[in-house]
């Protein structure tokens, strides 16, 4: 439905492109969903990276602390390969995403993880 939505009306905003207030709230609303991309990205990373997370209340912030010594290094590792195989072999997502799981499913299968 999501698609269906931005499909039909991607025409309509294609018009009001020369409407300098509607393209600075578009440009607001692109700056917000980044925003709540990089929310994501770094919580599900801190989370699948370390065991446990410390939450730690300064300056008006609620921030969740990695505790240092429950880094999953099996996932550290993982993290490395797909990086390096992005921006070094640029590789694309599918193929990324399709090596980390089966070296993923090795290492649960050989009782890394």
């Amino acid at each position: 439905p999501c698609f269906l939505w931005i499909f039909l009306g991607a025409p309509f905003i294609e018009r009001l492109r020369d409407n300098h207030a509607l393209t600075a709230a578009l440009t607001a609303v692109t700056a917000a969903v980044v925003g709540v991309i990089l929310n994501l990205a770094l919580w599900f990373g801190l989370h699948v990276l370390f065991e446990q997370l410390r939450p730690v209340a300064a300056m008006g912030l609620d921030m969740d602390l990695p505790v240092w010594g429950t880094l999953d290094v099996a996932a550290l590792a993982l993290v490395i390969v797909a990086i390096l195989a992005v921006f070094r072999l640029k590789l694309g997502a599918v193929t990324v995403l399709a090596i980390c799981a089966f070296a993923g499913l090795f290492l649960r299968l050989v009782g890394v993880v």
